[in-house]
């Protein structure tokens, strides 16, 4: 299933208001629409209506699913990626689907800012924005990965990324980022 966040937050006469989603199965998720109206949808939907005219960024947010969530995406004609902050996970995917890139979600600064790359055999370092400066972009780059930033909703953030270098910028303001005018420097 395709959700954010760990539980549902949607009211049902006969359920809780807040359900984890690992707890239901796709016919009780089914019963949660969104706010929206429309019902949660899977892996192999979202892939499906996505198709390859974009890249799909998957996070992995539960264990013991890397089978499945690799065999929707080798199903699917999308370009997809995998991460999660479970480095563990992310080591299976890659042993599952060697060929997909991975990347590992990090909301502290380490002393190494690599070695989980390493560990993870993980392509992209997916940062918390405040925790990323220059070394960080330098020190995966001199290993061939990507920095991408997470959560940046700021122009002020934006620009600093942009002049460290980093590769990706991930935000819940895509529009404004989209047609954001960058400072040539």
């Amino acid at each position: 299933m395709v959700h954010h966040d760990p539980v549902v937050h949607a009211r049902h006469p006969q359920r809780p208001a807040h359900r984890g989603i690992a707890e239901l199965s796709a016919t009780e998720l089914a019963e949660f629409p969104l706010a929206d109206g429309t019902r949660i949808p899977t892996l192999s939907e979202t892939l499906s209506a996505i198709g390859n005219g974009a890249t799909v960024y998957v996070e992995i947010k539960a264990r013991d699913i890397e089978p499945l969530v690799t065999r929707c995406i080798r199903e699917s004609d999308a370009t997809c990626a995998v991460h999660s902050f479970d480095h563990r996970v992310v080591r299976n995917v890659k042993a599952i689907f060697p060929a997909i890139r991975t990347g590992v979600l990090e909301a502290s600064r380490h002393i190494d800012p690599v070695a989980s790359l390493a560990d993870a055999s993980a392509e992209d370092l997916w940062q918390e924005v405040d925790s990323i400066d220059q070394e960080i972009v330098e020190r995966a780059h001199s290993v061939g990965a990507r920095v991408i930033a997470w959560t940046a909703n700021e122009p002020t953030q934006w620009e600093t990324l942009h002049a460290l270098g980093v590769d990706g910028i991930c935000t819940d303001r895509i529009a404004e980022l989209a047609t954001f005018s960058w400072q040539v420097r």
